[in-house]
């Protein structure tokens, strides 16, 4: 058996390692299995690529991976969890940076001469460069470097069929001359120009499937240039990256209630806004030690987090009070939205970061029909996401967006910094219900507050 053999043989069981790997990820018990066994899947296919005749050099590689090693190491030590969705972006951005230089290279070393080899090269430029510009579009929403609101230009959509256009038509020209290398570089200049084109006019409301797209696209990259360089791994983790940010991206949609068309063209910003002032009753506010006298006899809460929960980090005095509740008699459970926060999956990484028991996160649609049973809702900086004007407010810019029917709940307390609305930028119906009741203040201090006053009362 030959050296190229081994290497295949390798690159099989990095591939089964990738594939058990994602599978593990479906479930929050195995989730840090499923992150060790996908990264010794990686290590694996590093190593056996490193050993392959081809490389005739390791000093740049040495130097890459150190400068690389050392900023990944950096950025994720001093990222705070309100930081993971601009941090995933970026990475992403990045993936997608990497295979067009991958491909760029291959294409000075070597011309394309098939059929196969060109299409993939043309895809690989035009999808990488979409994900790098799209992702440090979205990174830049996300981190507020950008505003989050959808930027809107006269004749945007002219623009963008335009940019589109031209990077097909050159698809002609790249496929007669594939060895004229400006045919080459203007498919990648447009590619640049329409990822931030796509991605400038999505909200911030839209970031988590905006997230996932960007996902698939940099798997989808990654699996158009193994083809180009000829690397059968390259092509089998590409393609289960890009089906997974695929399915991940429907599931998004489908927890909004609309459309992945809808979603990257910008509807939000399409339709009618709410106007101010549509207030329909009195805020009530309430104490945290009067809010502790109504939790002190409830027998069942459900703690609904949002993204205010992690910009406060306020997940440890959380998983404290869910403690003291439980110590109390109290059943309590954590109604997750699949949309909440910045990018999928960000309220099951914050708590599960807090050691929250698994168990106790609890879907949207396996909650809701247990709310009308529950004693009391405590909503932690979610708003959209809560918003009942999602349910039967056609001039709702969320109208049809399935939420967690907190209102249902016997007494909800909404823990909030001020009034200020979410992502959609409308006004959340919530806030005036007869059984709602408003905590001011931030949502660690209110947390803590509350603890407090457990513990006194011990």
């Amino acid at each position: 058996m030959n050296h190229a053999s081994w290497i295949n043989i390798v690159y099989i069981i990095s591939c089964v390692l990738f594939a058990f790997g994602l599978k593990f990820l479906g479930s929050p018990a195995t989730a840090r299995q499923g992150n060790w066994m996908s990264a010794l899947g990686m290590l694996l296919a590093v190593l056996a690529t490193l050993t392959a005749k081809e490389i005739i050099g390791f000093q740049w590689i040495i130097l890459g991976g150190t400068i690389g090693a050392s900023l990944g190491a950096f950025v994720a030590m001093r990222a705070a969890m309100t930081q993971m969705p601009e941090m995933v972006a970026l990475l992403h951005g990045f993936g997608g940076l990497a295979s067009v230089f991958v491909d760029w290279s291959a294409y000075q070393n070597h011309t394309p001469d098939t059929v196969v080899v060109i299409t993939a090269l043309y895809l690989s430029i035009l999808i990488g460069g979409v994900t790098f510009t799209g992702s440090l579009v979205a990174w830049a929403k996300l981190s507020e470097r950008l505003p989050g609101k959808p930027l809107l230009f006269q004749g945007q959509q002219l623009v963008n069929i335009a940019v589109l256009a031209g990077v097909l038509l050159l698809a002609v020209p790249f496929y007669m001359t594939p060895a004229y290398h400006p045919v080459f570089l203007w498919i990648l200049a447009l590619s640049l120009a329409l990822g931030v084109l796509l991605v400038i006019p999505i909200g911030g409301a839209d970031m988590p499937v905006v997230i996932s797209v960007l996902n698939s696209y940099s798997g989808l990259v990654a699996c158009t240039t193994g083809f180009v360089i000829n690397n059968v791994l390259l092509i089998v983790v590409g393609a289960l990256v890009g089906a997974n940010g695929i399915i991940l991206s429907y599931i998004m949609c489908k927890a909004m209630n609309r459309s992945l068309n809808n979603v990257l063209f910008g509807a939000f910003a399409a339709r009618k806004k709410k106007t101010e002032g549509t207030a329909k009753g009195e805020v009530k506010p309430i104490s945290p030690e009067d809010a502790f006298l109504i939790l002190e006899s409830a027998r069942s809460v459900v703690i609904t987090p949002g993204y205010g929960l992690a910009v406060a980090q306020a997940q440890h005095a959380v998983r404290e009070l869910g403690e003291l509740l439980e110590k109390n008699g109290a059943d309590v459970k954590y109604a997750i939205h699949p949309v909440a926060g910045r990018m999928p999956g960000h309220m099951n990484v914050l708590l599960a970061e807090a050691n929250v028991p698994y168990d106790q996160l609890v879907e949207m649609d396996h909650i809701n029909p247990l709310m009308d049973t529950v004693d009391v809702a405590i909503v932690i900086g979610a708003n959209d996401t809560v918003n009942p004007a999602a349910l039967h407010d056609k001039t709702s810019p969320i109208y049809g967006m399935p939420i967690i029917e907190t209102f249902k709940a016997k007494t909800v307390f909404v823990i909030k910094r001020s009034m200020a609305a979410g992502f959609a930028g409308i006004e959340n119906e919530l806030f005036y219900y007869d059984n709602t009741r408003m905590i001011f203040g931030d949502a660690k201090d209110i947390a803590q507050k509350l603890v407090a006053e457990f513990k006194s009362a011990v």
